[in-house]
């Protein structure tokens, strides 16, 4: 099994900034790639961003392009998420999210269906 445990959620002002974290555990290491994705009242959970297995690849959500950014600390087992020029918009409940993908090191998922574990979320308000 995997467990994910995400933090850095909390409250900030418009413009301002959060830093992200999900600490994995469990049967999980360098070959799962590893995904952010949110969900805001009312609204389908959608894509943020996710790195590959290799840490080669990453793909950022057009909504989020040139504000956040994801990296990966293998020794740490986790991945961040550096949310920068925050906006209302941005406000909603962040979830962590891993597969295996030992055998496509490089590639990018980005669809919901396509992770198998989840955290439980974290909350992200940004007040205008």
């Amino acid at each position: 099994q995997v467990q994910l445990v995400e933090s850095g959620g909390g409250l900030v002002q418009a413009g301002g900034s959060l830093r992200l974290s999900c600490a994995a555990s469990g049967r999980t290491g360098s070959g799962y790639v590893m995904g952010w994705f949110r969900q805001a009242p009312g609204k389908e959970r959608e894509f943020v961003s996710a790195i590959s297995s290799s840490g080669s690849g990453t793909h950022v959500a057009d909504s989020v392009k040139g504000r956040f950014t994801i990296s990966r600390d293998y020794a740490k087992n986790t991945v961040y998420l550096q949310m920068n020029r925050l906006k209302p918009e941005d406000t909603a409940v962040y979830y962590c999210a891993t597969r295996d993908s030992r055998d496509n090191p490089w590639r990018v998922y980005t669809r919901t269906p396509e992770y198998d574990y989840w955290g439980q979320g974290t909350q992200v308000t940004v007040s205008s």
